[in-house]
């Protein structure tokens, strides 16, 4: 089966409420896709650059391994 992919639209974008968080914790985006590997979620940086940017959707389990590493909620990660 096929993972799942969330997409951000005109009301939610996924990929600012990110970035804004990560810079909050000032942590980079190479150190975030570490401590994701570290989780066993598997994205590179380059694909974090996208879904930041929006031009991604990003995976269910990347946005959960998000959420756990960034200590954050799925309220402010979808708002």
């Amino acid at each position: 089966m096929r993972e799942q992919k969330i997409k951000s639209d005109n009301e939610i974008s996924i990929g600012k409420n990110i970035r804004e968080i990560r810079t909050a914790k000032k942590i980079g985006q190479t150190e975030l896709v570490r401590l994701l590997d570290l989780q066993g979620v598997s994205i590179t940086r380059e694909s974090l650059v996208k879904i930041e940017r929006g031009t991604q959707h990003i995976y269910a389990s990347q946005l959960k391994g998000i959420k756990e590493v960034l200590q954050t909620s799925y309220d402010k990660l979808l708002k």
